[in-house]
């Protein structure tokens, strides 16, 4: 077992204390992170925000996830694991954590939009029963900022219905 995986995650609701935290991964991980008013207006929008750190020793941040509720389903809007962490399973245990969130809520299904060139984050949702259902043409940007280059998105899917995990 890798030494992450033997350490126990805190998980916790984020809050608007947390957005430079937030903010400061997200623009190490991304060519187009989020902004501060994304995070702003996500928490102040409602949306499910959770993150977690390693119990000691460990960052107070090293995964984070963003999802909207819409009725009966969540789609999965960010999860993003801190750069020292990746490989180690903690997207896994983001995901499932946001699974297990959304099955305590009695959502019936979890959509998101994954970048066509992510195959590690597709092999991820795979892997957890998510199915591909569809493709957003130009959904994210892709050039240096202030080009208009853009990149598809697969649609994703997972029923919860008959999730037996």
């Amino acid at each position: 077992m890798s030494a992450v995986l033997s350490h126990v995650l805190h998980w916790r609701r984020s809050e608007r204390v947390d957005v430079d935290a937030l903010l400061n991964l997200e623009q190490r991980l991304y060519s187009h992170p989020w902004s501060h008013a994304n995070f702003v207006d996500s928490l102040a929008g409602g949306h499910w925000a959770w993150q977690a750190g390693l119990v000691a020793p460990g960052p107070a941040l090293a995964v984070y996830w963003f999802a909207m509720p819409v009725l009966d389903e969540l789609h999965l809007l960010n999860l993003a694991v801190h750069p020292d962490f990746w490989g180690q399973g903690l997207a896994q245990r983001g995901l499932e954590h946001l699974l297990d969130q959304a099955k305590g809520q009695d959502m019936m299904e979890v959509w998101l939009e994954v970048r066509e060139s992510n195959r590690r984050a597709q092999a991820l949702y795979v892997r957890n029963g998510f199915e591909t259902i569809g493709r957003r043409r130009a959904y994210y940007p892709s050039g240096p900022l202030g080009s208009h280059d853009r990149e598809d998105a697969l649609l994703m899917r997972k029923n919860l219905r008959d999730d037996t995990r």
